[in-house]
């Protein structure tokens, strides 16, 4: 399943374009928060080591690298304090 990065609803969209946008919430979808290479912990913020650097990850950009990130539904949750609940139980 994949969704947008910004409101976390499941989008239909297979390879966005860079002028596609969610239709829940209006954030672009061909953005690096959304793609699969994402990683805050790497270099650049992109797994993939031929990309060029993108400054503004939650825009639109030209990345031919973009592959739209798989979400997994279980993974989803509405508390972001869940996890962290949980390790107190």
């Amino acid at each position: 399943m994949k969704s947008c990065f910004h409101c976390k609803k499941p989008v239909d969209i297979a390879r966005p374009g860079r002028g596609d946008a969610c239709t829940h919430c209006g954030s672009d979808l061909k953005v690096c928060r959304n793609c699969a290479f994402h990683d805050r912990d790497s270099y650049n913020e992109c797994r993939e080591t031929s990309a060029e650097r993108v400054k503004d990850k939650d825009k639109a950009n030209f990345c031919e690298f973009f592959e739209f990130r798989e979400t997994d539904a279980a993974q989803k949750t509405d508390d972001p304090f869940k996890n962290l609940k949980d390790l107190f139980k």
